[in-house]
């Protein structure tokens, strides 16, 4: 059974829903990268549908290993569910302490407090999943030069902790928000 999880509506936006990447999302994909901004801060932007094909089988085999679990976070519209962002958790590991947190947000969502909730959702999920595993600690990394994650880390929960150096393949210095298991 697939894990779906969800982030309560607020005054001014709807519920999220969270589930793992399907097939059925390469359109949506591509629609959300085409945003330049979006493929500006990404490693690997998804560009051709050959891309899109190759991050969901990435997706799909993260989940599989038990190491990497992406989530597509959709929110209701009167035409079905819309794509509006990626959370990720990356580096799960049995008697790993730490795993990282990553996410994006599509462009007609930014500002909304997509963000912050589906990240606090995901946060949420695996405490509660890798607790026994030995999971105590989270990081929520992301360059200097990019405040909007700053907020995104401190209205989820994760505190700032240091300034990275740039190394390969980030060009910048970047910060590390971390958020402890309660």
């Amino acid at each position: 059974m697939p894990i779906v999880l969800h982030a309560a509506a607020t005054p001014s936006a709807p519920g999220l829903l969270l589930r793992p990447w399907r097939d059925d999302d390469a359109e949506a994909l591509l629609a959300a990268y085409r945003d330049p901004v979006l493929r500006s801060w990404t490693r690997l932007p998804v560009t051709t549908r050959a891309e899109a094909r190759a991050f969901l089988r990435r997706s799909r085999q993260g989940w599989a290993a038990d190491r990497r679990f992406s989530f597509a976070v959709l929110e209701p519209t009167a035409e079905g569910e819309r794509l509006v962002a990626n959370v990720v958790l990356k580096e799960v590991a049995p008697g790993r302490p730490a795993a990282e947190v990553g996410y994006w947000t599509a462009a007609p969502a930014r500002g909304r407090g997509v963000a912050p909730r589906a990240v606090a959702a995901v946060t949420d999920w695996a405490f509660a999943r890798f607790a026994a595993g030995g999971l105590t600690r989270l990081e929520l990394l992301h360059q200097v030069d990019n405040p909007a994650s700053c907020r995104v880390a401190e209205k989820s929960g994760y505190a700032f902790a240091e300034v990275l150096p740039a190394r390969p393949p980030f060009p910048r210095d970047g910060h590390r928000h971390v958020r402890h298991r309660p």
